[in-house]
């Protein structure tokens, strides 16, 4: 009964002392200004409504959502941009009822200028702050008012070479004399898989970086696969060292890529890694 009772004296210790590590990054990452999140594609083999208790059981709040993720949760069809306004709203309440903040929506490429105006106006009413993608040359200057007239910041993303915004380079030179609410969506992992070094992407990319997809990779190549932050190749508390030194304020995306339908271990312990690491910070 001794053993039994000093087992559950130190597992209630060690609950208090994860708790308070817990709390401890929490507080820091508000102090910086930084929002752990996940991109809704870490669980995309379920529905929209699954998706965010699984976040739950991660401890993560806040969410980027990508289009065409069945919704669920007694919603009909898919989360889309051209969902009707009566959808919308059921799909903010099933937010609101998960207790989750929907903060980014992507990676989305509409192909007109009128897909685009649509995209703005779905996330004027839908409350989100930036949208992730990776547009075509030829919307740039419209993206560039849409954004200074919603003030809603537009963050391009790097998919692994031959992707035109592969570079830190290709995406400066996009947003060039643009809105300064256009930025990058930096995807550490995929720049990796790039052959480039993410520290260095960071650096190139200071005072531009809208949002990140965070990542951690078993191996520096195209092959390259998520493992738990901090056991990986992406130099996580470099990354992490060089956004405070450049003031970052934002969301950090977890997209775990990876065991897909038995992720969520690995996901909440890259999200407790992640506030170990902020709370030393």
């Amino acid at each position: 009964m001794k053993k039994l009772r000093n087992a559950w004296l130190l597992a209630g210790g060690l609950a208090v002392a994860m708790f308070a590590q817990s709390a401890k990054g929490q507080a820091r990452a508000d102090a910086l200004g930084w929002k752990l999140g996940a991109q809704a594609w870490t669980f995309n083999h379920f529905t929209l409504a699954e998706a965010l208790d699984k976040m739950d059981s991660c401890g993560i709040q806040y969410v980027e959502a990508f289009p065409g993720q069945t919704i669920g949760g007694g919603i009909e069809g898919k989360m889309d941009y051209h969902m009707a306004p009566d959808k919308q709203e059921k799909v903010k309440e099933l937010f609101k009822k998960k207790h989750k903040v929907l903060m980014a929506f992507g990676v989305v490429v509409p192909n007109s200028e009128a897909e685009w105006r649509m995209l703005f106006d779905f996330a004027n009413r839908m409350g989100i702050q930036s949208i992730t993608s990776e547009p075509q040359p030829e919307y740039l200057d419209l993206i560039s008012s849409l954004c200074d007239r919603y003030n809603i910041k537009l963050a391009i993303h790097d998919h692994p070479k031959p992707s035109p915004y592969w570079s830190p380079e290709a995406v400066l030179k996009a947003i060039e004399g643009r809105s300064k609410l256009m930025g990058a969506c930096a995807d550490i992992g995929h720049w990796v898989r790039s052959g480039l070094d993410p520290v260095e992407c960071l650096k190139k990319l200071n005072g531009r970086i809208v949002s990140l997809h965070f990542k951690d990779l078993n191996e520096k190549s195209e092959k390259g696969h998520d493992v738990i932050w901090g056991n990986g190749v992406c130099q996580i508390p470099k990354v992490l060292e060089t956004l405070k030194a450049q003031k970052f304020k934002g969301l950090f995306s977890a997209e775990y890529e990876y065991n897909w339908d038995t992720n969520v271990p690995e996901v909440k312990e890259s999200a407790a890694f992640w506030r170990t690491m902020v709370s030393n910070l």
